[in-house]
């Protein structure tokens, strides 16, 4: 059943809900990697105004919230109830207007091309069949489709190795997969969509960033390593803008 997947146990705990962007984005290198997100999201959907956006895997809701305050009519589903009280909190006191409510991204609620664009952040890695849900993001699209994954070329392949390799050993983790971009393309031609945009975040392992723990620090040692190239090679999350393909 799709409840014994981690993805779904582990999200339907309250105290992680409560927990979640304080685990995820706090201190400084958290704020950098939400407000870096951020950007390049609004970006890829420029422009926003009046603009409907579905958000797949809202968790609480950031994306969603951040969207809506650029003026965009948003609609953000996620699996877990306990995320969205979170995510209903966090726009009432943001002082924005999302339709939040239950929804999977193996099986959207939605007719085909019922969004502008549709966003998907931090979910495909964790997602029971990636592909499917990845077709579904495309199908209810009219144009675009912006979605991140963990890179097989990155540090996080090590990470995701290391975390599987402790499920195996009895260790209870979120072993996450890593992509190929052939695999992502291919995925996408699938669905009648092409890569139109791509950034790469980080070369350097997010937890080593964090273990530093200065914005400066990460914003100038990644800056030399994009001047070297290396970016292109290591860089990881992989956030994609891919757009329907003209019939």
């Amino acid at each position: 059943m799709k409840t014994s997947h981690y993805s779904y146990q582990l999200y339907a705990d309250p105290e992680m809900a409560e927990s979640f962007d304080a685990m995820r984005f706090s201190g400084p290198i958290g704020r950098l990697l939400a407000d870096s997100q951020e950007q390049v999201i609004a970006s890829f959907l420029e422009p926003l105004k009046a603009t409907r956006i579905l958000d797949v895997g809202t968790g609480t809701g950031r994306a969603a919230i951040a969207l809506a305050t650029r003026g965009a009519r948003v609609t953000a589903v996620d699996a877990s109830p306990q995320m969205l009280v979170v995510a209903r909190r966090r726009a009432s006191h943001a002082g924005v207007t999302v339709e939040f409510g239950e929804g999977d991204a193996h099986h959207l609620p939605f007719p085909d091309r019922a969004f502008d664009s549709v966003i998907c952040l931090r979910v495909l890695m964790h997602t029971l069949d990636w592909r499917r849900s990845l077709a579904e993001l495309c199908r209810v699209s009219v144009d675009r489709v912006v979605f991140d994954y963990p890179s097989l070329s990155s540090f996080a392949a090590l990470q995701s190795a290391a975390r599987h390799a402790a499920n195996l050993a009895g260790g209870h983790t979120e072993a996450y997969r890593v992509f190929s971009d052939r695999s992502v393309r291919d995925a996408l031609r699938s669905s009648g969509f092409a890569v139109a945009r791509v950034q790469r975040q980080f070369v350097l392992p997010i937890g080593l960033h964090k273990r530093i723990g200065s914005a400066a620090a990460t914003t100038t040692v990644e800056r030399l390593l994009r001047r070297a190239g290396l970016n292109w090679l290591l860089g990881s999350p992989v956030t994609v803008l891919a757009k329907r393909c003209a019939s």
